[in-house]
């Protein structure tokens, strides 16, 4: 803490030792008739009477324990009950929030002294700071100190670490890392202040003040619209007009207004899908596409949008971005999945969102009171990620566990974030029509397409697939997502995930927020067409001059895709062009899926099944049977398929955190008959 703070709160020692004592009785009362999930609320320990020598040494954080003192009686805000969403945002909150805390480095004499490191993953998570206002939420809900200690704890460490002259934050505590995160440093602590600040002294909380408002100035300086992603300066809008209110700064205000009208002029016209993660900004593919991606957009600019709205009144700005809301929606799966199978930045696709965003909850939540969609969209998120939960911190992919694979701490603090902010803000009951309502892909519409994006979306019976010829590299990053008519997504509304794209090919490309995969038989998860030749992959998931075709008759939806196996350059092996032609046919049940050729036996046609290491696998020749979800998966093939090798007995890729059985002909017909019972 603050030297200045720890002076002026031990100056009214005794008197607030009485205070505290007095209204934690007060408190208590009041809690215990608010249900808590988790954790019942605790008593604040009797303070023994200790000199303040002693307990600045029993502290870990000095003085910050007492902090709560007078101030807890009004911490707890007067929030509507909305139901499952309630319940469930505050039990996992609280799992996550106490496994983190226990995660805390209280050793002084360590070189991050005060961060939270996990020690599997031994990484520094430069935006660790962010975590402080959870914590002052929990320790406000729990009534414990020690969250107030190791908020406190965070903040030495923040700017010992990562804060700059300039007033930013650095994405990683290394010299030249990003400063645009510095936004999401700035809303958090923010949040904090503004919800709860009275449970810090007067001189702590000023120091708090002065801090975020160099930061605001950084933001107002240095932000504009083409600042990075568009997920950047569409964040800043929030930012300043929070920082605007909290600060008394009107010019803030006047750049958070202008910066939200330019942003929603990247709400595509078409498919009102928003634009911009990717650049440049407004040249469009030869397919006509522009830079998309479901996984920031759903769990970062339109939330920080729903947000900036919301505290300003701006009607305009809310009405374009429910809209754009409802039309990334359809690419929400029924179990809460976003299908990010194709987006530009799906590198960071981690299944139920992204690997470094805080979730969708702070948009369609908060939007629930007027779309009973929006209130199941952000419940069925929520519980996929409670599902995704394991020893209090949230894995990055379905798989993950399965596979014995170590889970990244930006999950689960970014995350923690969107769920207090939820609590804080209050959850809107959802209207009276909630209970009969589905989401989009929970319907068997037959067949939809995207034409920004240059994608499909198949529901037939209880099937749902999604086809994709997306024709946009994320700025010069190559072989990323799938294209070429790929099949990227089949899911079952029992068996789950069947068959799922991954990139194309593995790239660290922000190796800070990515995992190395050091597995030697490391493949694509993506069904494809490939030829490996002279160190290069061709196959028909790179190609974006692939065209696709859809027809739908009663309730059959037929997909046929004509593709060449091109590099990620977009140039065909030296021997000569390879075509191919693929059809994909979807009946209420079952799917059937036609991959053809004109290649030697060199070329390959991959059929990895997503199944988790815990499925017993039936193998015979040209029959495969996996038991799942009290039900088995029937796979029928004309030509018998191998099992590539694979170390213990899934191959495992990082996105979207998937095991997989990497079956595999040479022949150049195949023909797969898919079904689920």
């Amino acid at each position: 803490m603050h030297n200045g703070s720890i002076k002026s709160y031990m100056g009214s020692w005794d008197q607030d030792i009485k205070k505290a004592r007095t209204n934690a009785v007060l408190a208590l009362k009041y809690y215990s008739q608010i249900p808590d999930i988790v954790f019942p609320l605790t008593p604040v320990p009797v303070m023994p009477s200790y000199s303040r020598r002693q307990f600045l040494q029993h502290s870990t954080a000095g003085a910050a324990g007492l902090l709560l003192s007078h101030h807890f009686a009004a911490a707890w805000p007067q929030i509507p009950a909305a139901g499952d969403l309630q319940a469930l945002a505050t039990s996992l909150s609280g799992t996550w929030g106490q496994k983190l805390r226990s995660l805390q480095v209280t050793d002084q004499h360590h070189p991050h002294y005060g961060t939270i490191i996990s020690p599997e993953e031994h990484m520094i998570h430069g935006r660790m700071g962010e975590c402080i206002y959870p914590f002052l939420h929990l320790a406000a809900r729990h009534n414990d100190h020690r969250y107030v200690d190791a908020a406190l704890l965070l903040y030495n460490w923040m700017e010992r670490t990562v804060s700059q002259e300039d007033g930013s934050w650095l994405n990683e505590p290394e010299k030249g890392s990003w400063k645009g995160t510095t936004v999401f440093g700035s809303i958090a602590l923010a949040e904090a202040l503004k919800n709860h600040g009275q449970l810090l002294d007067n001189s702590f909380r000023k120091t708090l003040q002065e801090r975020i408002a160099r930061a605001g100035d950084f933001i107002y300086n240095n932000f504009n619209i083409e600042y990075g992603n568009i997920n950047y300066p569409i964040s800043a809008t929030y930012a300043l007009a929070l920082l605007a209110d909290l600060l008394d700064r009107p010019q803030y205000r006047e750049k958070a207004a202008s910066l939200a009208k330019q942003a929603i002029t990247f709400i595509s016209k078409k498919d009102k899908l928003l634009t911009g993660e990717g650049t440049p900004y407004k040249t469009p593919s030869p397919k006509g596409c522009y830079s998309v991606d479901l996984g920031y957009n759903v769990e970062e600019s339109l939330p920080n949008l729903v947000l900036y709205a919301l505290h300003t009144s701006d009607r305009e700005v809310l009405e374009a971005v429910q809209e754009s809301m409802q039309a990334h929606l359809q690419f929400m799966l029924p179990d809460g999945g976003w299908d990010n199978s194709w987006g530009t930045r799906n590198y960071k696709w981690t299944y139920w969102g992204s690997r470094t965003s805080d979730g969708c909850q702070p948009a369609y939540a908060l939007l629930g009171g007027q779309s009973p969609e929006f209130y199941m969209a952000a419940l069925r998120n929520t519980q996929l990620l409670e599902r995704h939960t394991h020893d209090g911190l949230l894995y990055g992919g379905p798989h993950y566990f399965s596979h014995g694979v170590t889970s990244g701490l930006h999950h689960t603090f970014c995350h923690l974030k969107a769920q207090v902010t939820l609590l804080d803000h209050g959850i809107p009951q959802p209207p009276p029509t909630f209970a009969p309502v589905k989401l989009p892909r929970e319907q068997a519409y037959g067949s939809r397409f995207f034409a920004d994006i240059q994608t499909g979306l198949v529901a037939t019976g209880p099937y749902r697939a999604t086809i994709t010829g997306y024709d946009r590299d994320y700025k010069d990053y190559k072989a990323g997502h799938a294209s070429g008519g790929a099949l990227s997504m089949l899911w079952h509304t029992t068996a789950g995930i069947l068959l799922c794209a991954s990139m194309n090919e593995y790239q660290l490309y922000e190796a800070h927020n990515m995992q190395e995969d050091k597995d030697p038989h490391s493949l694509p998860l993506t069904p494809r067409i490939s030829l490996e030749y002279n160190g290069n992959t061709y196959t028909n998931i790179n190609d974006f001059g692939a065209s696709m075709e859809t027809r739908t008759k009663g309730d059959t939806v037929t997909v046929t895709v004509h593709a060449a196996l091109v590099n990620k350059d977009q140039q065909a092996p030296p021997t000569g062009a390879i075509l191919c032609k693929l059809v994909y046919q979807f009946t209420p049940t079952g799917v059937r899926l036609q991959y053809s050729h004109n290649g030697s036996t060199q070329v390959k046609t991959w059929l990895p099944l997503i199944s988790p290491s815990t499925e017993t696998l039936q193998h015979h020749g040209k029959s495969i049977r996996l038991a799942r979800n009290g039900g088995t998966l029937q796979v029928i093939t004309n030509k018998p398929l191998q099992l590539a090798s694979t170390t213990g007995s899934r191959i495992f890729n990082y996105v979207p955190g998937l095991e997989a059985l990497p079956f595999y002909t040479n022949a150049p017909h195949l023909d797969v008959r898919l079904s689920f019972a």
